[in-house]
């Protein structure tokens, strides 16, 4: 609870501003302008989403690497491009600005989006350290009236509706524990997320000073570049890429606060091919209401896919491919099953985002709960990397 309010306090006066009206003043017919920094794989999804989104333009798109900036120009060819974000934010008419740039470089590109005033949709995770987790909020205290939107798209899903409904209406006791899967294969020969080295990927098309930003210096390397999720230095492996995903629907359904204590174990099991995070990974967060929450995730069979149980002394809810509640027969006699109904578009989040900004109020993914979130995975990392459980000193508020 020391950590919640020392947040909130910190940032009480934006999000008071940010909630109240809407948040700028738009271009003519309240066209939304934005301009998207790392039109990458993701990145161009998200494009794609805002302009499934009625009365929305991309203009600007910003990149280190030459050939992202083609394929942008190729969805929005009307969009100027550049090889330097800063440029980006110096145009005046953007309103809204898209951030899905690697890990490490969430915090620099969200700062200074924030502090040029524009309104943001950051990519999970949030913040890839403690330190740039504060830095970030420090920035969004700073930007009054501007929209933040964190990239967790299920919080803005039918399945999110359902849980919600789920919860309030039907009984499940006391709640002590939540059992997460995320488990994937690939063909052989073919690693999870490995991506192929380009021709181009060179010195001269690709801005290397500026892909590694805070980073430790390195002499420029195209598999780094384009295989960042490998390495700790840009990325925090399935936890960021997945088990960020799983956790922030259930903190934002149940409201949970940051881990007392996180414990991480697992290793490379299956892919031997100069990565540095896990294939193969098993996560424990000791949360301070009294839960457990477990998280087993791999690379090396897809049998338990993706899903998430949520047990409680009188009911379960389930969510996988379909959500659904059910009794525990030992405690509850006198309800039946119930499936959850709740449909939403895949740009839902996207969707929101522009809807806050046009009218104002609280984002599905807002910044508060992508700051819990970011915390939660780090701590899982820090456990893994330093070999012991590690704990949330909530006074300080750092990993101890």
């Amino acid at each position: 609870m020391a950590s919640r309010r020392n947040f909130l306090g910190a940032v009480a006066s934006g999000l008071a501003t940010s909630l109240s009206a809407p948040a700028s003043v738009l271009g003519a017919n309240g066209r939304i302008r934005i301009g998207i920094i790392g039109p990458g794989s993701r990145g161009q999804e998200l494009m794609r989403q805002a302009l499934a989104c009625e009365n929305v333009e991309i203009v600007a798109a910003a990149d280190v690497y030459t050939r992202r900036l083609e394929e942008a120009r190729a969805i929005a060819p009307r969009a100027r491009t550049f090889s330097d974000y800063r440029s980006l934010l110096e145009d005046a008419s953007i309103d809204a600005v898209l951030i899905a740039t690697p890990q490490h470089l969430h915090c620099e590109h969200f700062v200074a989006a924030l502090d040029a005033g524009r309104h943001v949709y950051l990519e999970k995770t949030m913040a890839f350290t403690v330190a740039h987790a504060k830095k970030m909020r420090e920035a969004f205290a700073r930007a009054r009236g501007r929209v933040v939107q964190i990239g967790h798209q299920s919080c803005a899903s039918g399945m999110m509706a359902d849980a919600l409904r789920f919860l309030a209406e039907e009984p499940m006791g006391r709640i002590t524990a939540i059992h997460m899967t995320m488990y994937r294969n690939t063909p052989h020969g073919r690693p999870q997320w490995a991506r192929p080295v380009y021709p181009d990927m060179t010195e001269e098309n690709i801005r290397w000073k500026a892909f590694l930003g805070e980073a430790p210096d390195r002499p420029f390397d195209p598999n780094r570049y384009v295989n960042w999720r490998f390495f700790w230095d840009y990325s925090g492996g399935n936890v960021y890429e997945n088990m960020c995903h799983q956790i922030a629907f259930w903190y934002r359904a149940l409201n949970l606060a940051i881990p007392k204590r996180a414990t991480m174990t697992g290793g490379i099991c299956l892919w031997k091919d100069g990565r540095e995070v896990p294939d193969t990974m098993c996560v424990t967060l000791e949360q301070p209401e009294e839960m457990l929450i477990s998280w087993n995730s791999g690379f090396g069979n897809d049998r338990l896919g993706s899903a998430e149980d949520v047990l409680g002394t009188d009911g379960t809810i389930q969510k996988a491919s379909q959500i659904r509640w059910l009794p525990q027969r030992v405690n509850v006699k006198d309800r039946e099953e119930r499936l959850g109904t709740s449909r939403a578009p895949q740009h839902a989040l996207m969707e929101d985002f522009f809807r806050c900004i046009r009218q104002g109020g609280q984002p599905a993914c807002p910044f508060e709960l992508g700051y819990r979130v970011s915390i939660a995975c780090r701590m899982a990392v820090e456990s893994f990397r330093q070999q012991r459980s590690v704990s949330w000193d909530a006074q300080r508020e750092e990993i101890v």
